[in-house]
């Protein structure tokens, strides 16, 4: 635990956050760290609750409560407190092999399950964990690992976003020789062209891949491997071979007009920008540009938010974004107690950024897309809507989403961008290496593996569980590490 009591003595303080209409000048980070003493104070917040609900990840009221990872959260909070920021790193790293990720862009389930937030304010654990990991670094503490022992076997991952780098790093560690083949033209998956830069500055994920191949994997980007030869090819040169490509099949919206110009899927919209900014700036011609458009985005979660944050950058003239839900409530229910997640609306930086900008929030709760509207040269100009209504099914209880009949109306719009979340896998690499699927087209693995139908074949991340959170992808990576290593070994240390 942190200091006795801590948790009455110090009220909660987070990172100051640059002023929204300031911030959107910019694609870099946004948040100013504590000093070093008021973060000891946060980490002194943390009590001894007897059971640590923030680190037990467990399915509480059919969600998860608490950290995937099991993150040693009281021991290191503690160290943090004592100023023992070594000892805290090689604690957070017994669970976490990337907390420089986690600490930016995880929606902090551990917060949420901390036993301060049942009648008051959450510690800072995600703020204190970035700033364990940015003392490591700053300090030599997450420096490369040296003459590892090598085991003489070979494994492929193929894709290198969270679950595949995860994999990778634990086999690489315990002697394996790893080789992760990513099709892009930069390694990070998700990480790189899937989250802004403002969430995740693109160095970060050059910092920790950097250590990685001086430790000895091998990457080879601008290699998709989709084909049955090159598949075939790497299961004969390889001891095991791992797919970790990620839920990468968009949801499209089927509705009339829907072939107009200027309406693309949020992933290709958000890369486009990434790799426009990584290759100089944004040069016109060379990404999606949202400037001088009023842009409709269909999807009301954080890639939804993202696309928010990315137009308002791009200049655009107006932005909404549709939700289908009802607007969340603003405090818990008393359906949803503590330490359940808590079913409340949030407010995220992007819509933030839209209040300050254009004097509302952007967001249009039930409504979903009608048609979309094309002028005369094919291209987008409007977005007819409609309301929806919450409807119970008397037989089976479910609620579901109707139209309301009259309630049409008229959005211009000039881009329109869909954050409707994914389908599945990209199939033609489930197909080129012979892998089974389920119905939601992820590969499907043995209850409680991440063995694949295929023999030597092994599925992470959401290729295998569908789309999920970053922690998730981290988890599944850990774990199937240990699996896999067994696989090759016959046991395993991991």
């Amino acid at each position: 635990m942190g200091k006795l009591f801590g948790f009455m003595e110090y009220d909660r303080k987070t990172m100051k956050s640059e002023e929204p209409l300031e911030r959107i000048k910019h694609y870099c980070e946004f948040h100013r760290p504590l000093s070093r003493e008021e973060q000891a104070r946060q980490a002194a917040r943390c009590m001894d609750c007897g059971v640590p609900f923030c680190q037990a990840g467990a399915d509480v009221g059919g969600m998860i409560s608490g950290c995937p990872l099991n993150n040693l959260i009281p021991e290191w909070n503690d160290l943090l407190y004592n100023g023992k920021y070594a000892a805290a790193y090689k604690r957070l790293r017994k669970t976490n092999v990337f907390p420089e990720f986690t600490s930016r862009v995880c929606p902090a389930l551990c917060e949420k399950a901390c036993t301060c937030s049942l009648n008051g304010e959450a510690v800072s654990v995600k703020e204190n964990e970035r700033a364990i990991v940015e003392y490591a670094y700053a300090c030599g503490e997450a420096a490369p690992l040296k003459n590892i022992p090598r085991t003489g076997k070979k494994v492929a991952v193929v894709g290198s976003g969270p679950s595949g780098l995860a994999v990778a790093d634990r086999l690489n560690f315990r002697g394996h020789s790893v080789t992760v083949f990513e099709k892009n033209d930069r390694v990070g998956g998700l990480l790189r062209y899937g989250i802004p830069n403002m969430k995740l500055e693109k160095d970060i994920i050059d910092r920790r891949t950097g250590i990685m191949q001086e430790e000895g994997v091998e990457f080879k980007v601008n290699s998709p491997i989709t084909g049955k030869k090159q598949a075939e090819k790497l299961l004969s040169e390889y001891d095991a071979v791992v797919l970790a490509c990620g839920a990468s099949t968009p949801r499209d919206i089927k509705a009339e007009g829907r072939d107009a110009g200027g309406i693309y899927f949020a992933v290709d919209f958000l890369t486009s920008t990434t790799k426009a900014l990584l290759n100089g700036g944004l040069a016109e011609e060379t990404y999606i540009s949202a400037k001088d458009k009023n842009v409709v985005i269909i999807g009301g979660g954080d890639t939804g938010n993202d696309c928010v944050g990315t137009a308002i950058r791009h200049g655009a003239a107006s932005v909404t974004q549709l939700e289908m839900m009802p607007k969340a409530p603003d405090t818990r229910g008393e359906d949803n107690p503590w330490p359940e997640w808590p079913r409340v609306c949030k407010t995220d930086y992007g819509q933030e950024e839209a209040i300050a900008l254009f004097g509302r929030d952007p967001r249009e709760y039930q409504t979903t897309v009608k048609r979309f509207i094309k002028g005369e040269d094919g291209n987008l100009t409007g977005v007819e809507v409609i309301k929806l209504e919450s409807v119970r099914d008397e037989k089976t209880g479910r609620q579901s989403m109707r139209e309301i009949p009259g309630t049409e109306y008229t959005i211009k719009a000039e881009l329109v961008l869909i954050a409707a979340g994914f389908l599945g896998c990209d199939t033609r690499v489930a197909e080129a290496f012979g892998v089974g699927l389920d119905q939601r087209t992820n590969v499907s693995t043995a209850s409680g593996s991440y063995k694949t139908s295929r023999e030597g074949v092994f599925a992470v991340g959401d290729m295998r569980r569908g789309q999920s959170l970053v922690v998730w992808a981290i988890r599944e990576g850990r774990d199937a590490a240990a699996e896999i290593d067994e696989y090759l070994m016959g046991y395993t240390n991991l």
